[in-house]
């Protein structure tokens, strides 16, 4: 008996088979993005009915920008866009109820007729003796006489309605996104407003911390050093008056003003280090935080990535709220670990401090954080904080440093 001759595929994969899950997930993901793209256009067209009924009580200044900053967070959100919120700009958010009432109404309305369509399918395709030809379905405006036609053309109606959905959804509420976002975006003239009022603040703060920044050193040094410099200065003389009567206890003095003089050496070298870290100068900003976690309170880890050329000024700014923000966990956290993270992207320097604490950390004014945020401020940065309660606590700090 002659083996059977093998299958020229035998112990080989189809050729197709790995197209398979490619197409699967290219199909889920048409599924979620029409999904979603219904999600947000359904509740549209109700918002936009809404708005056309009650356009005169929402001519109000207050409710239209409450009206309008809801629509600015759903579109932002659809898009994968952040958005913040604007100051109040009655011309802008009047112009966008006009736009909304109609946009709104009519992607709405396309959205509900394609998916009520789609939604009536099975029940014309079950009910097809109480519906025998209903024209409203593109595919069904046949006969349905028994069975044999009602299912053929039912999946064939639910096939073509979702190939249809999944197309022409996720664009339409897109657009109607963008459109919403431009409406009530602000104007340049309204952008330079803002830009000029944002530096107008930051430059208050970084004169405040500034004055508040030279208190300190000034009452550091004259609560400190200066007294130990007086008081060295008054046992040399006395010493000098001595010296030829009591050899010894002129030397005593001496001594104590030597001791003296150690003293003040190391409180000027701290007065030094709150202006400009010299471990910054002498081990850049990855050996000056690697040294500074050694001392913090829970134990740190830290991660430096490549930064490349970084500006004194930004590297203080990075290296002082790294240790604000580990002086903070120590203190008022209840942390058992933290980390420190620093990267940079592009122009940017990211510095992201972490602890697993009991969190509700907050820049109240006054605050370690919020002398962070004036610090950042000063470079045209930002503060973030996301410290929920029960923690974690996540402190990120942004400096341009290009």
């Amino acid at each position: 008996m002659r083996s059977p001759t093998p299958s020229p595929y035998a112990g080989r994969q189809a050729p197709n088979a790995p197209a398979a899950p490619a197409l699967l997930r290219a199909a889920r993901a048409r599924c979620t993005a029409a999904w979603r793209a219904g999600r947000y256009l359904l509740p549209t067209l109700a918002t936009a009915a809404a708005t056309l009924a009650a356009a005169p009580l929402l001519c109000v200044p207050s409710r239209t920008q409450r009206w309008a900053e809801r629509h600015r967070r759903r579109a932002g959100a659809l898009l994968g866009q952040p958005v913040e919120p604007h100051p109040r700009a009655a011309v802008r958010n009047l112009r966008w109820l006009v736009i909304q009432a109609g946009t709104g109404l009519a992607a709405g309305g396309l959205a509900l007729l394609l998916l009520g369509t789609l939604a009536l399918t099975p029940v014309i395709t079950l009910l097809w003796w109480a519906f025998p030809s209903p024209p409203w379905l593109p595919l069904m405006s046949v006969h349905l006489t028994d069975w044999d036609t009602a299912l053929p053309h039912g999946l064939m109606n639910a096939a073509g309605l979702s190939a249809l959905a999944a197309a022409a959804l996720p664009p339409l509420a897109r657009a109607h996104a963008r459109c919403c976002l431009a409406a009530l975006a602000p104007s340049p003239a309204e952008h330079l407003v803002e830009r000029v009022t944002e530096l107008t603040r930051t430059r208050t703060d970084v004169l405040q911390a500034h004055s508040a920044e030279l208190r300190r050193i000034e009452r550091d040094l004259h609560d400190g050093t200066q007294a130990r410099l007086v008081a060295i200065a008054m046992r040399l003389a006395v010493a000098g008056d001595r010296f030829a009567a009591d050899p010894a206890g002129a030397a005593v003095l001496v001594r104590q003003a030597h001791a003296e003089t150690e003293d003040a050496m190391t409180e000027l070298r701290s007065v030094i280090r709150t202006i400009y870290p010299p471990v910054l100068a002498d081990q850049g900003l990855p050996g000056a935080l690697s040294t500074l976690t050694t001392r913090a309170g829970v134990p740190t880890r830290v991660d430096v990535g490549p930064l490349g050329e970084v500006p004194a000024a930004v590297e203080a700014v990075a290296y002082f709220a790294v240790t604000e923000a580990l002086a903070n966990v120590a203190r008022h956290s209840g942390a058992a670990r933290a980390s420190v993270r620093v990267t940079r992207e592009g122009a940017l320097l990211r510095t992201v401090i972490a602890d697993d604490g009991t969190g509700g950390a907050e820049a109240a004014p006054g605050s370690g954080l919020d002398g962070m945020r004036r610090r950042a401020a000063a470079l045209d940065g930002s503060l973030g904080i996301s410290s929920p309660p029960g923690g974690p606590t996540v402190v990120t700090v942004e400096l341009p440093c290009a």
